[in-house]
């Protein structure tokens, strides 16, 4: 072969490495709705818009059957919750993996195409102690062992997706980044472990929370705008908020000796409700920002031209029931609304302009519960608390889409959304007679009063995991949005 068609042949296997590393994108589909979008709605949705990975934070066998011959490469997760009990026992994982691998695992393109299965949902995250950290390595292992014995351990990696504050740098300069002093001990096993089984590193990294918590990231500096002011580290320039928690990441799997070690983004996102800077608009410019980041192949000061494995965006759709201790904003990561609608428009690489919209979408019907204006509502706010606890009222919150609509709009708004999430049963608007159901939508320029889905999947998904809202959170807002009633 001549010198030069080798050398051209090396040029192009290197740039189809690094270009199919800077595609590896997918979504995180999450299922905490009281209305989901039905399973096979959600994989049109997905295959209409060209995003071939997904990542689940279960393995619910609605959507496992739903995602059966889509070619979709999948991520099946397993709750916090199952830890402890796959951590002592090898039989309840051998079970696991059978009922939830081999059993939908793709065969010649039939199937599911499974690629990894995480164990636990951020099971590091600080505000969780110790509740999942003691199970985490052990569960990891006896899953490895159960695929293994079922002969699937070459087409599937064990991975545990780790939280955006698992690590630090109280410097805030990325060299100095390390490991929870708590979690090193852990980490070390986890990270021999993934090693070992030549499986990559899956984080979190939250550049919404990172602006929140530190005074010292600018907005701009977080959506990566070049006007933003550089934070500088010795000798290398930090241009944006993704590098300097990528960078933290690096330095700390190279202080317990893995500093080769792959990652995988496996969340990262920006809201568009429920908080300050929480908006579609914002969130289009992060994200626009964030894939032109990718698609460059730059890297990060600390791996230059090396780009994550794979990246994953939270999320695919809004979910109504998701906690909202960290804050309101949680409901609200959605690329796409409840409903399968596109918020914004950002190109993800695979040629499409545009997102594409679920199709066929079934409503219930055009009614909306609202206040009754001509009776006394000296006992509205009470109600309209009673409806959020048992609800979503979270685009009420200061800054939220609804945080600016007038009394009695606000009460009006707990109403609906207490009678939409329950199937807009005629005894759901009642509130003492303060309600009254109409057929004129009552949306007020961006605070869309939604009308629920009709789905008979919403009474089997979770039907017995119905989360209610915590009362600090969500109280604080309704009564921050009522402030005529004070």
């Amino acid at each position: 072969m001549p010198p030069n068609l080798r050398l051209i042949i090396i040029f192009f296997f290197f740039f189809f490495v690094l270009a199919s590393r800077a595609r590896a994108i997918g979504v995180n589909w999450g299922t905490m709705a009281s209305h989901p979008l039905p399973p096979p709605k959600v994989v049109e949705l997905l295959k209409s818009n060209d995003i071939n990975k997904v990542k689940l934070f279960d393995a619910d066998p609605l959507v496992l059957q739903a995602l059966s011959g889509s070619n979709l490469g999948v991520t099946i997760g397993i709750p916090n919750a199952m830890l402890r009990s796959l951590n002592s026992s090898k039989k309840a994982a051998e079970s696991w993996v059978h009922d939830n691998v081999t059993r939908y695992i793709s065969n010649g393109g039939s199937g599911v195409r499974i690629e990894y299965v995480a164990v636990g949902d951020e099971p590091f995250l600080q505000s969780y102690g110790e509740q999942f950290k003691p199970f985490v390595i052990g569960a990891a292992i006896n899953i490895q062992t159960a695929l293994v014995r079922a002969n699937l351990d070459s087409k599937v990696k064990v991975v545990v997706p780790c939280s955006f504050d698992a690590f630090l740098s109280e410097s805030n300069l990325p060299s100095k980044g390390h490991f929870r002093a708590e979690l090193n001990k852990t980490m070390i096993q986890l990270l021999t472990f993934l090693d070992k089984h030549s499986s990559p590193f899956f984080v979190t990294i939250s550049p919404f929370l990172s602006l929140q918590q530190n005074k010292n990231i600018s907005l701009d500096f977080t959506l990566f705008k070049e006007t933003a002011k550089a934070h500088n580290d010795s000798h290398r320039t930090y241009k944006n908020s993704f590098d300097l928690s990528y960078d933290t990441l690096v330095a700390a799997l190279s202080t317990v000796g893995f500093s080769k070690m792959d990652i995988v983004v496996s969340q990262i996102g920006w809201p568009t409700d429920g908080a300050a800077n929480a908006n579609s608009s914002i969130a289009e410019t992060f994200l626009k920002g964030f894939m032109k980041h990718l698609h460059s192949k730059m890297g990060t000061p600390l791996r230059p031209h090396n780009p994550p494995v794979e990246t994953y965006i939270f999320s695919l759709l809004d979910e109504d029931q998701r906690s909202i201790a960290t804050g309101n904003f949680e409901r609200h990561w959605g690329l796409f609304t409840f409903d399968g609608q596109a918020k914004y428009h950002v190109d993800f690489g695979q040629g499409l302009k545009t997102l594409v919209n679920a199709q066929n979408v079934e409503y219930l019907s055009s009614k909306w519960c609202v206040v009754n204006n001509n009776i006394d509502l000296s006992n509205a706010t009470a109600s309209a608390l009673q409806a959020c606890n048992n609800a979503d009222c979270t685009a009420l919150s200061p800054g939220g889409s609804c945080s600016n609509i007038s009394w009695p709009g606000n009460i009006s708004y707990a109403f609906n959304s207490f009678y939409q999430q329950h199937d807009q049963s005629a005894d759901s608007c009642d509130f003492g007679g303060l309600g009254l159901i109409t057929t004129v939508d009552p949306s007020v320029g961006k605070c869309r009063f939604p009308v629920e889905l009709r789905t008979s999947y919403s009474d089997c998904l979770h039907s017995n995991a119905f989360v209610l809202p915590l009362m600090t959170f969500l109280m604080a807002a309704i009564l921050v949005s009522f402030p005529k009633l004070m």
